[in-house]
């Protein structure tokens, strides 16, 4: 499992483009995306508390939750997901409680490529460069390959039916665990 993110900050315009390949099928990715217990087991660096106040991830839907780290600092993330299509696709704004009117549309695009393996792709629009130049100088490249990392292990867990020490990195139980 050594897919790296490819991200694209194109300078001058106000989005970030990404792109990650995973060595599970799409099914397994999507439910990573759509389920709360398995969200607070990857989304995010590795050393953040997730605590969710809501998650629901459908057309229509929203989110709200609260990273917090080691310094006991705590970060609040919340959107609305617009559209969601199962293993297809998802539209959804997201908003960080550190930059308050600041929102972000996110269009993710979740394709099959075969053998058990997908790529997701994002494009994330930014309200000003301003705002998508802050995002891309907030250590976002470093917290989504974590994240991605942890997504890695989590699925990979799902496929020997194990965990490492039968918790997520979050110290969470693994219960809620992707199975195959």
């Amino acid at each position: 499992m050594s897919n790296s993110l490819k991200l694209t900050v194109p300078e001058g315009q106000p989005f970030i483009d990404y792109q990650r390949e995973f060595d599970f099928p799409v099914a397994d990715v999507f439910r990573a995306h759509k389920e709360p217990d398995l969200i607070v087991q990857w989304l995010g660096p590795r050393g953040l508390k997730m605590d969710i106040d809501h998650y629901d991830f459908r057309t229509g839907g929203s989110y709200s939750y609260l990273h917090t780290g080691p310094d006991g600092v705590a970060y609040e993330f919340s959107g609305v997901f617009h559209t969601v299509r199962e293993n297809e696709f998802a539209i959804q704004t997201f908003e960080f409680g550190g930059y308050p009117d600041v929102v972000s549309l996110e269009f993710l695009t979740f394709e099959d490529l075969g053998g058990g393996r997908c790529r997701l792709t994002g494009h994330s629009v930014y309200p000003s460069q301003e705002a998508r130049d802050g995002m891309a100088q907030s250590g976002m490249e470093g917290g989504m390959t974590e994240g991605y990392e942890r997504l890695d292990e989590l699925l990979g867990g799902a496929a020997t039916g194990t965990s490492a020490a039968g918790t997520s990195t979050t110290g969470q139980p693994d219960a809620g665990r992707v199975t195959a």
